[in-house]
Parts: structure tokens; C-alpha cells; sequence
């Protein structure tokens, strides 16, 4: 039950950025930034309160300090920003089925590291995650999209940007605490993208609407399903827990049907069950890639 609605919480709180682009006019950027700075402080402050704390440990070698930086531009800053500008283009339900191709990326590179051929199993996955996103994309014509192209390009790149976020910070993860590298990495990026973009100004419009909404984003959206979800590890292991999370880009899709009125064709439903079934085959084999996220990550929607 933890994990599966750490899961719907996630879908949610896509839908709710999808409000306020819409809506309430406001510019995702805004939202990546202030999100990330609300939230890594908050995740930080849970980080202090566990016992034997390392939330300050990170910053005392020269290479860990280099890595946390890394994974907080280059990793926390890309898959926020990529993934709310590819809501902003599209819907929340599109741009969540299409982020969740990243696991197949996250396989590639393995393959290609380790210099072996993937197996029968992974080019059963790639080749249902190729189907899904083109039905999701196309609606199975090879004349036209259904979303516009810079909305399928956001969205590879919110699956390139995820499978980083996945790999990069590994050797992190095994010295330090998943509350301290995460609260960190959204925290410095943050204050990184404060820096470059000076968002200081008041983007949109603000009604109680859409302070229930960005509310929700960063308690329901973020902390809560994070606390959550690690809980839910020690009780059903990484492998379910990382399986159930396929339950998100079907809630992102009910909420933004049922809320928000977008059109979501049989053809829609049918790419989001091939790619959900990729992420099951990827998750379920028996002899799993070792990916952070299926051990220690939580990927921070």
C-alpha cells in the first residue's frame, strides 16, 4: 500500500504541474526551481532528524563533493525541468508514460559498459517500449502525431535525463543515505537554477487553487511519497516496490482525464500498457540489471 500510493502521489502531483501550466499560467521553470529548493530543504531536515545522520558527512571528501554536484545539475536539474517542460508541451499522463521509457536507456548503457548483448528478455522490453511510444505518439498512423514533435523530443529527453539521474549518482548511494544525496541534490539545484534563471518574480496566478496545487507538489508530490516509499523497501524489498511504481503514469492518466478533460484514446491506453510491461519485464527478470533506483533511489517527481 506504501509503495503503490507513493506511486499514485507521483501521477498526482504530475497532473497538478499540468494545472498550473494551463491554468493558472504558470512558467515551468518557476515551478522546477522553487520546487526543488522547497523540497530539498525539507528532505534535508528529515535527513537531520535520523539517527547517525550523514547529511553533512558528503561534504568532506574532494570527490564526493564533485559527484554531488554533478548529480545536482546535471542529473536533479535536468529530469525536473525536462519532465515539467514536456507536461507544459503535452499532458501529465503523456509526458509520465514517456519518461518511464528511461529504465530501457538505463539497460543500454549497461549493456554497452559491460560490453555484453542484452538478453532475450531486455530486447522483449525494448521492443514494447518502441511500440508504446509510437502508439502513444502516432496513434498507430505513420502520417502524423498526436502531440506535437517538441513534445516527443521533451519527452526523450525526460527519459535520457531519468536514466542519468538513475546511474550517475551509484557510488554515492552506496556511502551515504538516499534522504541525504536526494535532499541535497534538489537543494543545490535549485539554488543552482535560482542562480541562472532568477526566478524572484511571482509566475502566473495565485488563488487558493494554486496554492493547494503547488502545496500538493511539494508535501503529497514529494516528501510524503518519498518517506513512504522508503519505508516500503524494508518491508517488500526494492524489486516489488520498483515494480508497483508502475502504477504512476496510470494515475497521472485518470487524474488528468477525469480533472483536467484531456483526450486520452484507446491507442494512448494501449502504449502506456507496452511501456508499463517494459518496466515489468525490466524490473521482474531474474537476473535484474543493477540499477540504484531498484536499491537505494527514489525517483523525486
Amino acid at each position: 500500500m506504501m509503495a503503490m500510493s507513493a506511486a499514485i502521489l507521483w501521477g498526482i502531483s504530475g497532473t497538478c504541474a499540468q494545472f498550473l501550466f494551463e491554468v493558472k499560467d504558470v512558467d515551468p521553470g518557476w515551478l522546477v526551481c522553487w520546487r526543488m529548493v522547497v523540497a530539498g530543504s525539507a528532505l534535508l531536515l528529515f535527513a537531520l532528524t535520523r539517527k547517525n545522520t550523514d547529511a553533512f558527512q558528503i561534504w568532506k571528501r574532494r570527490r564526493d563533493i564533485l559527484e554531488i554536484l554533478l548529480f545536482s545539475i546535471l542529473g536533479m536539474v535536468a529530469v525536473q525541468y525536462t519532465y515539467f517542460y514536456s507536461i507544459s508541451l503535452s499532458n501529465a499522463a503523456t509526458a509520465t508514460v514517456l519518461q518511464y521509457i528511461g529504465p530501457v536507456f538505463v539497460v543500454t548503457f549497461y549493456a554497452i559498459k559491460n560490453k555484453r548483448w542484452p538478453r532475450l528478455s531486455e530486447y522483449i522490453a525494448l521492443g514494447l517500449a518502441l511500440l508504446g511510444t509510437f502508439l502513444l505518439v502516432t496513434h498507430g498512423s505513420f502520417d502524423s502525431l498526436v502531440i506535437s514533435e517538441m513534445a516527443v523530443i521533451w519527452g526523450i529527453l525526460s527519459a535520457i535525463a531519468l536514466a542519468f539521474y538513475t546511474i550517475q549518482p551509484v557510488q554515492l548511494l552506496r556511502r551515504f543515505s538516499s534522504p541525504t544525496v536526494t535532499g541535497w541534490g534538489m537543494f543545490i539545484g535549485g539554488i543552482s537554477y535560482l542562480l541562472y534563471s532568477a526566478p524572484y518574480y511571482w509566475s502566473g496566478q495565485w488563488d487558493i487553487e494554486s496554492w493547494l496545487a503547488f502545496a500538493f507538489i511539494i508535501i503529497l508530490g514529494t516528501v510524503v511519497p518519498f518517506s513512504i516509499f522508503l519505508a516500503s523497501l524494508n518491508i517488500i524489498g526494492a524489486q516489488t516496490a520498483s515494480l508497483l511504481c508502475s502504477v504512476e503514469p496510470l494515475s497521472a492518466a485518470l487524474v488528468a482525464v477525469a480533472w483536467l478533460g484531456i483526450s486520452f484514446t484507446g491507442m494512448d491506453w494501449l502504449g502506456t500498457f507496452f511501456i508499463i510491461i517494459t518496466v515489468a519485464i525490466l524490473t521482474y527478470s531474474k537476473r535484474p540489471v543493477k540499477l540504484p533506483a531498484l536499491r537505494k533511489m527514489v525517483k523525486l517527481r
